[in-house]
């Protein structure tokens, strides 16, 4: 995998990488292998003209393979990262101050064999999932311990001079509304 498609600013340090399981390919491959299998069928007892559609079927399961290959997810002290695409590619960041909640949840199937999906809810866009994830409840919990650290890194803008000079004339506006 090339990091061509992230940038990391250089007090910036990469914390967890990953990438969806293969049985994430699963449903494409199992429907291929259905097209393939109906498509021989065909080609064996109506017309052998027929058997062209097995390439269909070897095309969607290749796909799905490829869409899983090409899926990677990265989380670093300062933004988490997802990166798409077979033939085109989208990559998103979002920092960390824009992350206002994160979930993980598990298929009954994926608490057996240890994956599932975190859910990053971003104020102001659509929520973020990394899907089909090794061990989601540690990479929820990693995502939300640099949040809480990036929290505590924060300053107030300003001096406590300043805001007090700010609540003073909070005060005075209270009082002339009164």
């Amino acid at each position: 995998m090339t990091a061509e498609w992230w940038f990391q600013d250089d007090d910036e340090t990469l914390v967890w990488d990953g990438r969806p399981r293969w049985s994430a390919a699963i449903g494409g491959i199992t429907a291929g292998v259905v097209l393939v299998a109906v498509a021989v069928a065909a080609a064996v007892l109506v017309d052998p003209r027929l058997a062209a559609g097995s390439l269909l079927g070897v095309g969607i399961a290749v796909w799905q393979v490829l869409r899983v290959r090409h899926t990677s997810y990265r989380v670093t002290s300062r933004a988490i990262w997802h990166k798409q695409g077979v033939v085109g590619r989208t990559v998103r960041r979002v920092g960390l101050p824009q992350v206002q909640n994160t979930a993980y949840s598990q298929s009954v199937t994926g608490s057996m064999f240890g994956y599932g999906t975190v859910t990053v809810e971003v104020a102001g866009g659509r929520d973020l999932k990394l899907r089909r994830i090794d061990d989601p409840e540690t990479v929820r919990r990693t995502i939300t311990d640099l949040i809480e650290d990036t929290d505590t890194d924060r300053e107030l803008p300003g001096s406590p001079e300043q805001w007090r000079d700010v609540l003073s004339v909070i005060r005075d506006l209270t009082t002339a509304i009164d």
